[in-house]
């Protein structure tokens, strides 16, 4: 059996994901209501916007954790180069 595999930042991840639902079932009750397409389209921005604030916030807790405990502890200049490979993954 695995054990579970939590981080600090899952209840974040999973709150940003319950919003994007809530925005989808508004989205979903919008095309049944036949409300105005730009309308619509602005729900699913927001959907696509917290999906996507999720996968970043789950990436980065990802590479600040799981990464260095792979690699283990990092001299000198790795470790610069670990820092600015996690700072460049933020504009992803």
């Amino acid at each position: 059996m695995t054990l579970p595999h939590i981080h600090d930042s899952h209840p974040a991840v999973i709150k940003r994901l319950k919003r994007a639902n809530g925005h989808l079932n508004s989205t979903i009750a919008m095309l049944v209501e036949g409300r105005p397409c730009l309308d619509i389209a602005q729900q699913l921005q927001a959907v696509e916007k917290a999906v996507q604030q999720a996968k970043k916030a789950l990436i980065q807790d990802h590479l600040d954790h799981c990464l260095e405990h792979l690699v283990g502890p990092l001299a000198g200049e790795q470790q610069h180069s670990m820092e600015e490979f996690k700072e460049i993954t933020r504009y992803l």
